[in-house]
C-alpha cells in the first residue's frame, strides 16, 4: 500500500495514531512531506474542516491523505467550545488554560453532559470519504490524572470506570475514544479495500 499522509503534525495525535494503527499501515506527517504553513480550517463545522484540510493537502502536495477534526462539545455551554476546541483560551492552544475556561464557564452548574465527536476525512484515489467517531461522557468538576492531553483531564466517559481519560492507559482510552472509533472505522475501511 502507497504511503497515506495524516495531515497534522500535533505530536500527541500522531503518537495515537501510530498506536492504534500499529504496522499495519505506512503514513506520513506533514513535516514528513514538507508541509510547514497552517492549513486553513475555516469551515463552521467539524467534518467541514477535515474536508478542508484532507483537500488541501491533496491538491497541494498530491498525497493521498487522511486528515481529521475534533471537537468537546459542552451543552450547557450550547455546544462551545465545538470547533474552536483546541483554541478555547485563546491562539496559544493552552490545554490548561482551555480546561480552566470550561470548568469556569460551567461554575456549579449539574448538567455537566458534554460529547467528543471526531471526524476523518479520508482522500484516496480520487475518493473522499467520512467516518465519524463520538464518545459521551461529562465534565469533572476538577482537572485529574496525569496522562493524556488537551481536555483528557476533565473529560468523564460514560462508559468508563470512573476514570477521567487522563487517569487511563492509551489502550483503554482508545478502545472508548471519540478518535478511537473513528479510526477503527477508518482502518476497517482501508482492510476492506487493501483486500479487494
Amino acid at each position: 500500500m502507497s504511503a497515506l499522509v495524516f495531515a497534522t503534525n500535533n505530536p500527541h495525535k500522531i503518537a495515537e495514531v501510530k498506536e492504534m494503527l500499529g504496522e499495519h499501515y505506512d503514513f506520513l506527517s506533514l513535516a514528513d512531506i514538507g508541509c510547514e504553513e497552517d492549513i486553513p480550517e475555516t469551515s463552521p463545522t467539524l467534518a467541514g474542516n477535515a474536508q478542508q484540510k484532507a483537500r488541501y493537502v491533496r491538491e497541494k502536495y498530491g498525497y493521498d491523505c487522511f486528515s481529521e477534526d475534533t471537537g468537546l462539545e459542552v451543552d450547557a455551554l450550547d455546544g462551545a467550545p465545538g470547533v474552536i476546541t483546541a483554541r478555547y483560551a485563546g491562539p496559544t492552544r493552552s490545554a490548561a488554560a482551555n480546561n480552566e475556561k470550561v470548568l469556569k464557564e460551567l461554575g456549579d452548574r449539574r448538567d455537566r453532559s458534554a460529547r467528543f465527536r471526531t471526524f476523518i476525512c479520508l482522500i484516496l484515489e480520487g475518493e473522499e470519504h467520512l467516518f465519524e467517531g463520538r464518545c459521551e461522557g461529562r465534565i469533572t468538576d476538577a482537572p485529574r490524572g496525569e496522562g493524556g492531553f488537551g481536555y483528557d483531564p476533565i473529560f468523564l466517559p460514560e462508559e468508563g470506570d470512573g476514570r477521567v481519560f487522563a487517569e487511563m492507559s492509551g489502550a483503554e482510552k482508545h478502545a472508548i475514544s471519540h478518535r478511537g472509533r473513528a479510526l477503527n472505522k477508518l482502518t476497517d475501511f482501508l482492510t476492506e479495500k487493501a483486500a479487494s
